[in-house]
């Protein structure tokens, strides 16, 4: 199956799981009916892009906030700098992110991943997202900060759908993100569950947690507490000491064998593993293949774990970055590697070669 059709499929088994979610609690038919005209809508675009040479990824990843209330083990952000206190450099505004979405709306782009640092401390995004209502936003968050002002948002505006940044159990969550943080999640989770609102869970797995997180046990768990949809991140050593904790081929193996029988099983829910998912397209997503990221302050990136970048939407539009040389290049990488990947995140184990990229094109 060619990379266009297999994300179709997987676009088309989302807008399912979702309406199966919903059958099953009973609630918000007016949301599905108003879900499918989008993004059948946004698929046709994408469609006439491809037509004219041009390919358009359905999903863009825009990392809205640059501060975080944690301060996490492992945390890919701060490693790279882009998570901190203070920065020199200043967040694109609300408005700027309207026209960048906007854009990308325009072009086809159907999902947009608000992440940080927390999104949740950019309200004023949310909120402006919330009224785009032809792209679905799932929010990478904490959940430490979704109070009743956030519930009332979510519960009115179905295209925002909170995810959890979970590391397994409440022990293995409070370990790496804090005391208490897993007591705040499930708070959060059954405050969203009580008024019928979708939700997911993002679960970082390592070689430590495997045996934990890849189970039926612990979807039906997070099932029955009303999560619709969970993302198994293969874990990327952002930091130098952690490389430990990366799965080794084998245990990758089983992530993916374990994740395609899920979601054969668990018809209620969008089950995802990233970057095992890769496997089935041909190699790496990023860089505009599947997807693309947006730092806080502007800059396009190939990807959030491989956050280089030659443009800034400031000055140049969402097309022209996804046309760029860079882009295109760092494509060229994903696709001379993908015969011989055999798993693991591509473009952190070619880092050298995006880097000398970056210098090539300065000269």
């Amino acid at each position: 199956m060619d990379l266009n059709a297999y994300i179709e499929q997987g676009i088309s088994s989302i807008a399912a799981a979702l309406s199966n979610f919903y059958i099953s609690e009973g609630t918000e038919s007016d949301f599905l009916s108003a879900l499918v005209p989008p993004l059948m809508a946004s698929t046709e675009r994408r469609k006439i892009f491809e037509k004219n040479g041009k390919h358009i990824p359905p999903f863009l990843i825009a990392s809205i906030a640059s501060k975080c209330n944690l301060c996490c083990a492992g945390c890919y952000a701060r490693a790279g700098g882009m998570c901190a206190e203070h920065h020199e450099e200043k967040e694109l505004s609300a408005d700027e992110w309207k026209r960048v979405l906007s854009e990308a709306s325009e072009l086809g782009v159907s999902f947009t991943l608000l992440a940080g640092g927390e999104p949740l401390l950019r309200r004023d995004i949310i909120s402006m997202a919330a009224e785009l209502p032809n792209m679905i936003f799932p929010i990478f968050t904490n959940g430490t900060l979704l109070d009743r002002n956030y519930l009332d948002l979510f519960d009115k505006n179905r295209n925002l759908i909170p995810v959890f940044s979970i590391e397994g159990n409440s022990e293995e969550t409070d370990q790496r993100r804090g005391e208490g943080v897993s007591k705040n999640i499930e708070s959060a989770m059954t405050g969203l569950h009580s008024r019928g609102i979708l939700f997911a869970a993002s679960i970082t797995v390592t070689n430590r947690n495997l045996g934990t997180v890849v189970t039926k046990d612990f979807l039906k768990n997070l099932r029955s507490k009303g999560c619709g949809a969970a993302f198994f991140v293969e874990y990327v050593p952002a930091e130098q000491g952690t490389e430990g904790l990366v799965l080794s081929d084998e245990e990758t193996e089983k992530l993916n064998e374990k994740v395609a029988g899920f979601k054969t099983e668990f018809s209620d829910m969008s089950i995802f593993a990233f970057p095992g998912d890769e496997k089935y397209m041909g190699g790496c997503l990023a860089a505009g293949r599947g997807f693309f990221h947006i730092n806080p302050f502007g800059a396009a990136e190939p990807c959030p774990f491989s956050p280089f970048s030659k443009m800034n939407v400031r000055e140049c539009s969402v097309p022209e970055i996804l046309e760029s040389a860079f882009f295109e290049e760092i494509r060229a990488i994903s696709k001379e590697s993908a015969e011989h990947h055999s798993g693991g995140c591509t473009l952190f184990n070619h880092e050298d070669e995006v880097r000398a990229l970056l210098i090539k094109q300065t000269m």
